[in-house]
C-alpha cells in the first residue's frame, strides 16, 4: 500500500512538472504579447516580475510597468501599487497613496483589492475600525467566489505553517487518467463503496479530468463521459450499502431531476440520512431545501442549523449562505461581525489561494525574496497563515528586500495581526518579541499579557510555562510562588512536552519555597527571642 501511495506521489508531482515547463512556455509567449501592447499579459509579466514567479525577480522594472498600465486603468495595477506603497516595497512607505490605489482597483471591480480593504476595514489598519464596509468589501469578493465554486468546485490549498517546518504536502490531483478511472471502475463494480459514490459523483457533476455541464447534455471528455444513467447506477450502488455520498448523488437527482422525476421528498429522505452520518454536502443540501422551502415547511432555524453544521466541517457554500442569514438578520439576529468573519472565510477559498502554493514552493526552492513578496500580498489579504509565514521570514530568513534594521519590527506588525487572528504561536512571539526587546522596548507587562491570554484563550503550554516563570520571578507581575505553580502544573497537563521542563522548573521552586518557609521560621524566632 505504502509503494503505491508513493507511485501516486511520484505520479502527481510529474503531472507538476510539465505543468511547470508549459507556464514557462507560456510566459515565453506572454512576452511576445506583452510586445505587441496586451494589457492582460503586460499584467501578467509585472506580476511576474514582482514576485520572482516564473521570471526572475526585478521589483523596480515591476513597478515602472505597474505605473504605466495603472496609468491606463488596470485595476490589477493599481492593486499592486497599492500594495507596494502600503509595505514599503520598491518604494517609500505611503499609507494615503496605498488606500488610494486599493480603492480605485476596488471601484474598477478588483475582487483582491475588496479583500485587502474588507480586512482593514475590519481590523482598522491604517483606517478607522468599520464593520459595515468591511462587510461590503467581503460580500462583493465572497459572492464571486461562492458562484465559481457552485459552478467549479474549489481550490484545494495546502496551506503550510513554516513555523511548523512542514515538509509534506499532500496530493491532492487535479487530473485523473483514464487508466486511473479504468482501475476505480473496476473496484466499484466488484462492490468497493468508496468508488462507487465518487464515480457517480464524477459522471455527475463533472471533476478530475471531466468537463462539468450542470444541465448534464455535454459530450463531456475524452476521459469519462458525462451520463445520468452511469452516475444513477453507481449512486444506487452505493446508496444501497448507506454511503451518505451516494445518498446525496440520489437526493441531487430527485431535488434537481437529473435522470430522475424531481421529487422534493425523495430528495429530503436521502440528504437526512446522510446527514445523519455527518456527511458535509447532505447537511449542506437540507439547509438548502430549509431555506427555500423545497419540499418542506419554509424553516430558517432549521436551514441555519445545518448550514451550521456544514459550515463546522468547511462548506464553503454553507458558510456563505450563514453570511447571508447574519447580514441580513434572516432567521437570526443580524450580526455584522459575524456576517463579515463568514464572508472572510469564503473569500480565502477564492483562486488567489493558489499563490499559497506557489509561496512556499519558492521558499523551498531558497528563493526568500519571492517567498517572502508572495505571501505579504497574501497577508495583505487578511490570511492569517501568510501574515505569521511573512512574519517567520522575517525573523529567521531576512529577505534581502528588507534591511536587516527594520525586520524585527516588521515581524512584529505581522505576529501581531496573526495573534489578533487567533495563532496562538504569534501571540507567544508577541510575548517573546516584548520580553527580549526584538524590534521594540523590553516590557515585562507586555509579555505577561500577551502570554497571559495565549494561555487562557488558546491553552498554550508554552505560554503557561512562560507565565509560570514570569510570577516566580516577578517580572511584569507581581511575584506569586502558588501562581507560578499552578500554570507549571498546567503546562503539564496541557502538554506532554512539557512535562520534563516543569519537572525541573517545580523542583527549583520547591527548593525556593523550603528556603523561603525557613528564612520565615528564622524571622519568627528572632522577633519571639526580642520579645522575650
Amino acid at each position: 500500500m505504502c509503494n503505491d501511495s508513493f507511485l501516486w506521489v511520484d505520479e502527481m508531482f510529474l503531472v507538476l512538472a510539465h505543468f511547470l515547463i508549459a507556464m514557462l512556455r507560456g510566459y515565453k509567449l506572454l512576452i511576445k504579447a506583452a510586445d505587441m501592447g496586451s494589457t492582460k499579459a503586460m499584467e501578467r509579466i509585472a506580476y511576474a516580475l514582482l514576485f520572482g514567479d516564473q521570471l526572475p525577480q526585478n521589483v523596480t522594472a515591476a513597478k515602472d510597468l505597474f505605473e504605466a498600465l495603472a496609468e491606463n486603468g488596470s485595476h490589477k495595477a493599481q492593486t499592486a501599487l497599492g500594495f507596494m506603497y502600503a509595505t514599503g516595497i520598491g518604494v517609500d512607505p505611503n499609507q494615503p497613496k496605498a488606500l488610494v490605489y486599493y480603492t480605485f482597483a476596488a471601484l474598477g471591480g478588483n475582487l483582491v483589492a475588496d479583500m485587502i480593504l474588507g480586512y482593514r476595514y475590519l481590523s482598522g489598519i491604517n483606517l478607522p475600525q468599520h464593520c459595515e464596509a468591511a462587510l461590503v468589501h467581503y460580500r462583493t469578493a465572497a459572492e464571486y467566489v461562492a458562484n465559481d465554486i457552485a459552478l467549479n468546485g474549489g481550490v484545494l490549498t495546502e496551506k503550510v505553517r513554516l513555523t511548523e517546518r512542514a515538509e509534506n504536502l499532500s496530493s491532492n490531483g487535479e487530473i485523473m487518467e483514464l487508466d486511473l478511472y479504468q482501475y476505480f471502475q473496476l473496484i466499484a463494480e466488484k462492490g468497493d463503496v468508496q468508488s462507487q459514490a465518487g464515480l457517480g459523483q464524477l459522471h455527475l457533476t463533472g471533476g478530475k479530468g471531466i468537463e462539468k455541464d450542470y444541465e448534464m447534455y455535454s459530450e463531456g471528455s475524452e476521459a469519462v463521459p458525462q451520463n445520468n444513467e452511469t452516475a444513477l447506477q453507481y449512486f444506487k450502488m452505493a446508496a444501497d450499502r448507506g454511503n451518505p455520498i451516494g445518498l446525496t448523488g440520489l437526493g441531487l437527482a430527485h431535488l434537481y431531476g437529473k435522470g430522475l422525476p424531481v421529487d422534493y421528498e425523495e430528495a429530503l429522505k436521502n440528504f437526512k440520512k446522510a446527514a445523519d452520518k455527518g456527511w458535509v454536502d447532505g447537511q449542506f443540501q437540507l439547509g438548502v431545501m430549509y431555506y427555500s422551502g423545497f419540499g418542506v415547511k419554509r424553516d430558517y432555524k432549521m436551514a441555519n442549523k445545518y448550514f451550521q453544521h456544514a459550515s463546522q466541517n468547511g462548506h464553503a457554500l454553507a458558510l456563505y449562505n450563514l453570511a447571508q442569514m447574519y447580514s441580513s438578520g434572516t432567521g437570526v439576529v443580524r450580526s455584522c461581525v459575524t456576517a463579515t468573519e463568514l464572508f472572510k472565510n469564503v473569500c480565502e477559498r477564492g483562486q488567489w489561494t493558489e499563490r499559497i502554493l506557489s509561496a512556499y514552493f519558492a521558499y523551498k526552492e531558497n528563493n526568500i525574496d519571492s517567498a517572502f513578496l508572495q505571501y505579504m500580498f497574501l497577508a495583505e489579504q487578511g490570511y492569517e497563515m501568510a501574515q505569521s509565514n511573512t512574519a517567520y521570514l522575517l525573523e529567521y530568513e531576512q529577505p534581502t528586500l528588507v534591511a536587516k534594521t527594520d525586520c524585527y519590527p516588521m515581524a512584529l506588525i505581522y505576529w501581531n495581526r496573526a495573534a489578533v487572528q487567533g495563532y496562538s504561536y504569534a501571540r507567544i512571539k508577541l510575548g517573546d518579541y516584548h520580553y527580549y526587546g526584538y524590534g521594540t522596548l523590553v516590557d515585562y507587562e507586555t509579555a505577561a499579557i500577551h502570554y497571559r491570554l495565549a494561555a487562557e484563550q488558546q491553552h498554550s503550554a508554552q505560554a503557561m510555562f512562560n507565565l509560570a516563570y514570569m510570577y516566580e520571578h516577578g517580572l511584569g507581575t507581581e511575584q506569586d510562588l502558588h501562581l507560578a505553580k499552578r500554570f507549571y502544573d498546567l503546562a503539564a497537563e496541557t502538554s506532554t512536552d512539557a512535562y520534563i521542563p516543569v519537572f525541573f522548573a517545580l523542583c527549583k521552586l520547591g527548593t525556593i519555597n523550603i528556603i523561603n518557609s525557613i528564612q520565615s521560621a528564622n524571622v519568627s524566632k528572632i522577633r519571639m527571642y526580642k520579645d522575650l
